[in-house]
């Protein structure tokens, strides 16, 4: 238990830092270890593609090496390969959008062809995994983009088929596609929709989010409310997961 999901996201930018050290005081996290047992366990990955993870990639993407995005994807690596390894499910979120098609308030991204909207090369490999579903999809909210034309639902089919009771959720960004996949999911659940699903854990250190300090956003043209440091939008994205019930990880013993 701790707060290691903050305490280990650094920053450039020193008020950015002290606000994220007055949030980790105001707003408390609290970790808890997984550990898979007997439990029927999924691994859920959201949008670790090259738009938003690889240098240079795209107007989203991270325009040099991020820590914290690095750490996300090789802690998936690591997760993906032992879930793969113990025959258990994963489910993979490609943000993918086609051309032409706004998704305000960003500016085009991961469109379809780009090569943006493909896993990171490191994920790579789970296009030929067995035992993972890749789903791309076309808005912020993946449970709301995992929704097909006939009114199914893929995630909650993938979670039913697969009679799951726990999910491991990792991706990028905390506190935008992340935690509305993850809140909704909590809904969902409540809602009965998935009998037999328990507990939706969020790995901390699986998850990033993107830095614009509030001088970047000014120097290239941005209002001040595009402003987003990235230790104190993490912090919020895990509190408000945590607050609604999901449960934060500070490690995943698979």
């Amino acid at each position: 238990m701790g707060d290691q999901g903050s305490k280990d996201i650094m920053t450039e930018n020193p008020n950015s830092a002290a606000v994220a050290a007055d949030l980790a005081r105001l707003l408390p996290l609290a970790f808890e270890p997984f550990v898979l047992g007997d439990r029927r366990a999924g691994l859920v990955i959201v949008d670790e593609v090259n738009g938003f993870c690889t240098v240079g990639a795209g107007p989203l993407a991270p325009p040099s090496e991020n820590p914290q995005v690095d750490r996300m994807v090789a802690e998936t690596d690591r997760l993906a390969r032992a879930f793969a390894a113990r025959a258990l499910p994963i489910f993979a979120f490609l943000d993918t959008h086609e051309p032409g098609k706004p998704e305000p308030p960003y500016p085009p991204h991961c469109e379809r062809g780009t090569g943006q909207e493909n896993l990171v090369p490191a994920l790579a490999w789970l296009e030929d995994c067995p035992r993972a579903t890749l789903w791309r999809k076309d808005c912020i909210n993946g449970f709301v983009g995992a929704i097909t034309e006939d009114g199914d639902n893929a995630v909650v089919r993938w979670v039913r088929e697969h009679g799951l009771d726990s999910l491991v959720v990792v991706g990028i960004c905390t506190d935008i596609c992340v935690m509305d996949f993850v809140l909704t999911m909590l809904s969902a659940r409540n809602h009965d929709l998935m009998p037999g699903l328990v507990d939706i854990g969020v790995y901390a250190t699986g998850c990033a989010t993107y830095d614009l300090p509030g001088a970047v956003a000014e120097t290239i043209g941005l209002p001040p409310t595009a402003a987003h440091p990235q230790d104190v939008t993490h912090h919020m994205g895990l509190y408000f997961m945590a607050s609604r019930g999901a449960r934060l990880l500070d490690r995943v013993a698979v």
